[in-house]
């Protein structure tokens, strides 16, 4: 295959500090993909331990590499990855050489042979020893939740090993959230009608490098997909994730005022002043290791940001008194009035945080 011809298949990688497997999976994947044209693009998230440099330092000319800074999200890595992919065929794998490649032909040759749009590589997790017991409770959890909420009977919906026909993913990257760690739920989820798809089992392999990503702020991650694709898509995951934390923030308001109180001495005013902003550092420390994980602040950034949330929050919250007090004066309900000063004031935070505190960097 020339550099000016389109290969048969594109496979996507994407790493995050994953140096110990990736040279080793790209002799694999040259070894297993040796009948096929391919092309094999290595999407890299800010990686500190070298991974991007041993990309480079392979010879093959099919390798290529995309380096994204200041974002991270396997969902949208792997679309980075599409988009630049010149293939008839796409397809995803990990880079931390849990997948074997060996099984990429056969997804191929499935995905060829009947009349289907997605060919998925699936776990046993009943047999599997490459898993920890924590992963495969998670793992296990998320496939019923996602299965149970998709409508589908597929055995693992959470499976990052698979080939699409590009007509496939054409149709639907439109309608992709690309947010999270689980993008084959996204692309099954975004399509209509329904995918036809087709499984093969497969076993993980130790890890060669890196570390899983799967913990409970991935799972955050599915539910609130999993909502945005049940809802048709009006209320985006991230809004949903941003609507929760919120909502928990509440609850941190009224506990710092309960035990503010417990403790007297403390006048009303400064104590809801107190609790107002523990509960907004609550709301920023939370958003930024769930909601915007993918875009996180760090060192100076985090302070910069925390002031940018602040600012952000106050204005919504003066928004939500003008438009509520508004609202009262033509003859609304007390409540509806409030509550729909607290939902215009909801969405302008979440426009403003997204614009402005995690933007930061930009």
């Amino acid at each position: 295959m020339t550099l000016e011809s389109k290969p048969k298949l594109s496979l996507v990688v994407c790493t995050l500090n994953e140096v110990e497997a990736i040279a080793a999976l790209i002799r694999e994947v040259s070894v297993a993909l040796s009948p096929l044209d391919y092309e094999l693009i290595v999407v890299d998230d800010g990686s500190t331990d070298g991974t991007a440099v041993a990309v480079r330092e392979c010879s093959d000319p099919r390798v290529q590499l995309i380096e994204r800074q200041g974002v991270r999200g396997l969902a949208s890595a792997a679309v980075a990855g599409w988009d630049a992919a010149r293939g008839e065929l796409l397809a995803l794998m990990d880079g931390d050489g849990q997948h074997d490649p060996r099984l990429l032909p056969e997804l191929v040759a499935a995905l060829q042979a009947e009349s289907t749009d997605i060919a998925i590589g699936v776990r046993d997790l009943s047999a599997d020893q490459a898993l920890s017991r924590r992963r495969v409770w998670l793992s296990r959890a998320g496939v019923r939740l996602a299965g149970a909420a998709l409508g589908a009977s597929l055995t693992d919906p959470l499976s990052g090993y698979f080939v699409m026909r590009r007509a496939f993913y054409q149709r639907i990257q439109p309608r992709l959230s690309g947010v999270g760690f689980k993008i084959l739920v996204d692309l099954i989820a975004s399509a209509r009608p329904r995918p036809v798809i087709v499984e093969r089992t497969t076993a993980l392999r130790p890890r060669l490098g890196g570390k899983s990503k799967l913990d409970l702020r991935v799972v955050a991650d599915l539910i609130a997909l999993l909502i945005e694709k049940r809802l048709g898509g009006w209320l985006p995951a991230r809004f949903i994730l941003f609507t929760g934390v919120g909502l928990s923030g509440v609850v941190v308001n009224v506990a710092a005022l309960i035990l503010l109180h417990s403790l007297g001495g403390a006048s009303p005013a400064p104590s809801i002043l107190s609790a107002i902003f523990l509960a907004m550092c609550w709301n920023f420390w939370l958003n930024n290791l769930l909601t915007f994980r993918d875009q996180r602040l760090r060192g100076g950034y985090l302070i910069r940001g925390f002031l940018a949330f602040v600012a952000s929050c106050a204005i919504g919250a003066l928004a939500n008194f003008l438009l509520a007090e508004a609202l009262r004066r033509l003859g609304w309900p007390l409540a509806l009035a409030g509550g729909v000063g607290a939902l215009t004031a909801g969405v302008f935070n979440f426009w403003a945080v997204r614009r402005v505190t995690w933007r930061i960097r930009s």
